[in-house]
């Protein structure tokens, strides 16, 4: 990677056990994100992606490590990163307008009243919710409280959005249209994207790499996948890719078989601060006096060395 802008440096979580000691959740994660990039975390339950995301949000303190955004280190919550939660988490009192104005005031405590609607109206309008604007939580569907929660989060201008299987509780129809959004939305504003997932097939159509981590408790990062796909996927095409299979076999192979089989002797002998790259189907590169020769997509698994440090 050619910049940080977000490193999560040796972070650990510990809880207090039953009967005395300390159960940890995971530990020593060292994982850097460059801007404007979508980064999905996949792993069994247990394993700790909801508190990475806290930490990141601001909203939970590791018990060790840091994690830098921006070159400076998360200390508490901030407007400069927004969460959207699996619920809509909208106040029901509000309007659609309401709900996304009351972000923007409280990012922008000098706007005036035209100027807030006017910045909560663009990103209303960029969820495709114009005409709704004066409906409050109870009169839309699941699928249009989760737009308000996109728009709201994006009204603010974050530096990182967020997400925690924000669309785990939508219907099929409904998760791939705002799948589809998210996209848009992301490539055209050049958004910072975390989101947690459970779902292959989404990690696949949204992320520019999937990070796999090991089942807890100690859970590590075992894996950084990158995603061969263009940046500018259509669904209907995303299958035909002649890659996407050797992507989703190798992320269900590891969900399914490798990441119940890391003994703690396999964790402790990872690289913590350099997770292997992987490039599922491609070849390894060829190297000549010591420096590889790189396609675009060289190498099926190799050290990620820029994230050392």
């Amino acid at each position: 990677m050619t910049q940080k802008f977000i490193s999560i440096e040796g972070i650990s979580k510990r809880f207090p056990a039953t009967g005395g000691g300390t159960t940890t959740v995971f530990e020593d994660l060292w994982l850097p994100m460059e801007r404007g990039t979508f980064t999905c975390i996949i792993g069994h339950s247990g394993c700790g992606k909801t508190t990475v995301l806290n930490v990141l949000a601001g909203l939970d303190r590791p018990s060790d490590g840091a994690v830098i955004v921006d070159n400076q280190a998360i200390e508490g919550p901030s407007l400069d990163r927004a969460v959207i939660f699996q619920s809509h988490a909208l106040l029901p009192w509000l309007t659609v307008m309401g709900n996304v104005a009351y972000a923007v005031s409280s990012k922008w405590r000098g706007f005036s009243r035209a100027q807030v609607e006017e910045q909560a109206q663009k990103f209303i309008a960029l969820v495709g919710l114009s005409g709704a604007e004066r409906k409050r939580p109870a009169e839309l569907s699941g699928g249009m409280k989760q737009r308000v929660g996109i728009a709201r989060a994006l009204s603010i201008a974050p530096k990182i959005l967020l997400m925690d299987e924000p669309f785990s509780a939508l219907d099929a129809l409904t998760r791939g249209t705002l799948q589809d959004e998210v996209r848009r939305i992301c490539l055209e504003t050049g958004q910072t994207v975390f989101m947690i997932t459970h779902d292959v097939d989404e990690a696949i159509y949204l992320a520019d790499r999937i990070v796999l981590m090991t089942n807890g408790p100690q859970a590590v990062l075992a894996e950084i996948v990158d995603n061969p796909l263009p940046a500018d996927r259509a669904r209907n095409d995303v299958h035909k890719h002649p890659l996407y299979y050797a992507v989703r076999n190798h992320v269900v192979d590891f969900l399914v078989t490798r990441s119940k089989s890391y003994s703690d002797a396999g964790k402790a002998a990872l690289d913590r601060r350099n997770p292997p790259l992987v490039r599922p189907g491609m070849p390894e590169p060829a190297v000549v006096g010591g420096d590889s020769l790189t396609s675009s997509w060289p190498g099926s698994s190799r050290p990620s060395t820029s994230q050392a440090g």
